[in-house]
């Protein structure tokens, strides 16, 4: 299944989708980012050089898995996304880009029947999560409280296990070797769950 193909049967308002062939059956676990970079090949998938592996590569060797690609991440069942599919234009990322791109962040986990963990890396991805629960149960998955209060909490959507954790991408996180610890920590924790 091309991901950006079946996202863009939603229809697309020039957002960035990943054109990228996965088995969604294989997929066990999300890990939602922040936003898209301003350059496509900075992506996860954008290539071996993409900006966005520098950080996220060395989080899964921190938390010992042996994967030097984002193919072979993919081939343990991890998929990688963004919360929102436009460059940010500003220091934040304004609500009005996260309530864009959340149908179709939407349709993107429904696509996986088999994920037993989403992975929630950073504030932005947090948000749009409670987005998306608080419409279909009426309340937030997520509390809102700092990461570190609730990162070790078990916390549960349809059966799924959410994670919140830190951003896993910029290199503002080489330099915040607490919150590198602790997201490389979290995907230690997460690549356990999806094991079993």
């Amino acid at each position: 299944m091309n991901i950006k193909k079946e996202l863009e049967k939603a229809g697309n308002q020039d957002l960035r989708f990943h054109d990228i062939e996965v088995e969604p059956d294989k997929i066990l676990a999300v890990m939602i980012n922040e936003v898209v970079p301003a350059d496509p090949r900075d992506d996860f998938y954008g290539g071996d050089s993409a900006a966005y592996l520098t950080t996220t590569i060395p989080l899964f060797q921190k938390a010992g898995i042996e994967v030097s690609s984002v193919g072979e991440i993919l081939e343990r069942g991890i998929y990688l996304t963004n919360a929102v599919k436009t460059p940010k234009t500003d220091y934040a990322v304004e609500k009005e880009s996260i309530e864009k791109s959340l149908p179709f962040l939407e349709k993107e986990l429904s696509l996986f029947p088999n994920v037993k963990v989403i992975m929630l890396m950073g504030d932005v991805a947090k948000k749009a999560f409670n987005m998306i629960s608080k419409k279909a149960t009426g309340k937030n998955t997520v509390p809102s409280v700092s990461t570190y209060k609730i990162r070790s909490s078990e916390l549960y959507y349809n059966g799924i296990r959410i994670m919140p954790s830190y951003i896993m991408t910029g290199q503002n996180l080489l330099i915040e070797k607490s919150k590198f610890q602790m997201a490389a920590e979290d995907i230690g924790v997460m690549c356990e769950l999806i094991k079993n």
